[in-house]
């Protein structure tokens, strides 16, 4: 490398500008589309009331602990999950990228839910979605083409609809990512959290108010204390906090990189930590009596509803609901705005890893790494996702890059740190040092043996059932495609990366504060 390349650093680096900031961020972060539509469902098929337990057993024994350690690589080691992981090990520096590649690829598909989010927040006004909101969203919005039989697994036939807003959110994503993170990210996150949950709460107060509401929340909460004995129900709860929290992609290590050294991070991190849950509950009150309101009108039982989690609980069920409700209009923008700032903070969570990254390794300018990482992303999203196959690729590439890239990530890092460097010593202490609430040896328990156990054997698991089983129905040849080649996409991106050359020098780095006698 020659000196011209191995320059001491790269621009300085950026920070939060306080605590509130980093706060916020974070909450931004972890609060997406998954709390309004996922946690309420999975709540309500596995146990009801009962699920809180597991879920809170969850939080305390994975979430907590794998975010405190995101937190305590990402401040100890200063930088994006590459970096750090590399001033950690050197040979970790592929997990790092690998963590970047499945951040690129979430971005390049849940930019395209916000694009639904905001034409549905458009149609809001005039209810534009009609009695069939099932055949407005699939037929006259989305225009699915059949991936079965003999139909194309893949078309170039863009939807307008989808395209536009979809341009939209990727210039409105370009632009904060390259005004930084004090100016950028968190200027986002200190508008639309705050608004997210007046918005949010606005619609949660009046679906309480709604004929059938408290039959809504006696479905969902009526605990099933049965369900604790089925194993499924433990792993799904494990599976909600881990996936809600951003937590094992890079998200939680990038940002306590931008904290300042001595900035504390255990109390904000049970902050967020309890934030995100209590959201999840919160939108599931929401949810649940907005359910009932609509069983009521429809005059069948909350189980009869079909469309109660995911993209058409929001898309499909939801704008039915919003079409019965007194003043329906107003709470339709409600719902869809909030889906917006939800999504849309997270969106720019999940890129500035991928920015940050490459701005470390490669001496890019955060204008230059905004511009050409949105653009290039812009456009995967573009090709793949707003065209009448949209729909489909999207479902498939999210499933396989959650839970099979994101928990392999996991149980990587748990591992790694853990088992192979036995570096959780280091670690807690570096928590300790710099936090007011100190981590015991329950943190190193949970890092050591409870987490890197469960997460295996979700991640074991669902690739047998993938294997066995398939995946909606779709055919295998086009799960091989779209879903195993997202596994291969993520390998190979990171591992060609990863041999790339620094343009900076990494590895001239002290950590600080200095444990067991060395940096």
């Amino acid at each position: 490398m020659s000196d011209a390349q191995r320059a001491t650093a790269p621009e300085q680096r950026e920070q939060f500008s306080g605590q509130l900031g980093f706060i916020l961020s974070a909450i931004g972060s972890a609060v997406g589309l998954g709390n309004i539509w996922r946690f309420p469902g999975v709540a309500y098929e596995n146990g009801g009331g009962a699920f809180l337990v597991p879920y809170l057993v969850a939080l305390l024994t994975a979430g907590i602990p794998i975010l405190f350690l995101d937190y305590a690589i990402g401040h100890r080691f200063r930088g994006a999950a590459p970096l750090a992981f590399r001033r950690l090990k050197r040979w970790l520096e592929g997990l790092g990228w690998f963590q970047v590649m499945i951040c690129f690829v979430i971005a390049v598909y849940y930019a395209v839910i916000i694009a639904w989010a905001l034409s549905f927040f458009v149609y809001s006004f005039d209810l534009r979605w009609g009695d069939d909101t099932a055949g407005f969203f699939t037929g006259s919005y989305l225009q699915i083409a059949d991936v079965g039989g003999a139909d194309p697994w893949f078309t170039l036939d863009f939807v307008s609809a989808v395209l536009v807003p979809l341009v939209l959110v990727w210039v409105a994503t370009i632009v904060v990512l390259a005004a930084g993170v004090a100016k950028g990210v968190e200027r986002v996150n200190f508008l639309f959290i705050p608004l997210l949950f007046l918005a949010f709460g606005a619609l949660v107060v009046r679906s309480l108010t709604l004929p059938g509401a408290v039959d809504g929340l006696n479905a969902l909460f009526t605990p099933d204390w049965g369900a604790i004995a089925d194993p499924a129900v433990w792993i799904a709860a494990y599976g909600q906090i881990f996936f809600s929290l951003s937590i094992a992609f890079g998200i939680m290590i990038t940002y306590a990189s931008y904290r300042k050294r001595r900035a504390n991070l255990t109390s904000p991190g049970l902050v967020v930590a309890f934030a995100n849950s209590g959201f999840e509950v919160f939108a599931g009150i929401g949810v649940f009596a907005a359910l009932g309101f609509l069983a009521n009108q429809q005059s069948i039982a909350i189980a009869e509803l079909e469309g109660i989690t995911g993209p058409i609980l929001a898309f499909v069920t939801f704008p039915a609901i919003v079409s019965e409700m007194p003043a329906g209009p107003l709470f339709g923008a409600l719902f869809f705005g909030s889906l917006v700032m939800a999504g849309f903070t997270s969106l720019i969570s999940i890129l500035q890893v991928v920015s940050a990254s490459f701005q470390e390794k490669f001496g890019w300018t955060r204008m230059h790494a905004a511009i050409g990482i949105g653009v290039v992303a812009a456009v995967i999203s573009v090709v793949g996702f707003s065209t009448t196959t949209g729909l489909i690729a999207l479902d498939t590439v999210d499933n396989w890059s959650n839970n099979i890239g994101i928990v392999a990530s996991a149980v990587a890092t748990t591992v790694a740190v853990g088992w192979v460097l036995r570096r959780t010593g280091e670690m807690r202490f570096h928590l300790n040092e710099v936090s007011t609430i100190a981590v015991g040896r329950w943190w190193s328990f949970c890092i050591i043996v409870l987490g890197p156990v469960v997460l295996t054997y979700m991640l074991v698991s669902r690739i047998v059932t993938l294997i066995d089983e398939g995946y909606e129905g779709y055919a295998t040849a086009y799960l091989g495609v779209a879903g195993w080649g997202t596994v291969v996409v993520l390998v190979v991106g990171a591992a060609v990366l990863t041999v790339m050359r620094w343009r900076v020098e990494p590895d001239r780095f002290d950590a600080w504060p200095s444990y067991g006698g060395k940096s």
